[in-house]
């Protein structure tokens, strides 16, 4: 897990990278690939998501389908709150997931989410959204993510407008942390949103042309136009490369992150 701390208006920041990999995780099933037989543990990625930790509040940026095994393995004891990007379902499938926080902590988990977000949730969970509510079903609060800022607790987020080919879909800057995944463009407009931060997390799928995802030479470009002191990779595929070899390539200020790194600033 990676995680960063910084000092922001007297308040601690935890970031856990809880996930690194792409929709599929790596390994990927039956593939026989280097990367995916790799014995390099930094190798191994479950699909994408980040925990955030402030002064008052546990945060999840997107729920994966590795969800659960995720809280388990960073021993995650509190969640407040879900923060989704977007729809597909590598973002969103573990939600069902937060049941053991509503049995044992006694309380609802706030979701944030856009208006079509939220429809997508209604559609994949319907029974959490029933008139009549199956008992033992996820207990939620819902709020709507529009284009303006929002706190969840004291820590204010930044949403930021990005393309995921034909989707428009969401990062989010909080504080001087920025986190980006599935972009293909971004518009000027969250670009000037993001300047100045120094954490930068960006998607770098593989090397080879994608339609929707930067390629790792296009979030390169991306990372040296922002600036940012320090960025890190994430939701990459088996197709990027091993860990090993592709770090190795990098600016000295752009790391690949990975499942179990640890960082403290």
């Amino acid at each position: 897990m990676l995680i960063l701390k910084y000092d922001f208006n007297f308040r601690i920041l935890k970031i856990t990278f809880l996930g690194t990999g792409t929709s599929q995780g790596i390994p990927v099933i039956t593939c026989g690939c280097e990367v995916c037989q790799s014995d390099d543990p930094r190798d191994n990625r479950l699909r994408v998501s980040v925990l955030l930790e402030t002064a008052d509040k546990t945060i999840v940026i997107d729920s994966g389908p590795d969800f659960r095994y995720q809280m388990l393995r960073a021993k995650v004891k509190d969640l407040d709150a879900i923060v989704y990007t977007h729809e597909h379902k590598d973002h969103v499938a573990g939600l069902d997931d937060i049941r053991p926080f509503n049995y044992l902590l006694r309380k609802n988990i706030d979701i944030y989410a856009t208006v079509r977000v939220q429809e997508a949730l209604k559609k994949e969970f319907s029974y959490i959204f029933a008139d009549k509510v199956y008992p033992g079903v996820p207990q939620i609060n819902m709020h709507t993510v529009t284009g303006e800022n929002f706190h969840i607790g004291q820590t204010e987020f930044i949403p930021l407008d990005i393309m995921h080919y034909k989707l428009p879909i969401l990062g989010y800057r909080i504080g001087d942390f920025t986190y980006i995944t599935d972009a293909k463009t971004v518009p000027q407009i969250s670009i000037d949103k993001i300047r100045g931060t120094k954490i930068l997390v960006v998607n770098a799928l593989q090397k080879e042309e994608h339609i929707s995802h930067f390629t790792l030479s296009e979030a390169i470009t991306f990372a040296e136009d922002i600036g940012a002191e320090t960025t890190y990779f994430t939701h990459m595929s088996h197709n990027l490369g091993k860990h090993a070899d592709i770090e190795a390539e990098l600016p000295p200020n752009i790391r690949l992150a990975y499942d179990g790194l640890q960082i403290e600033l």
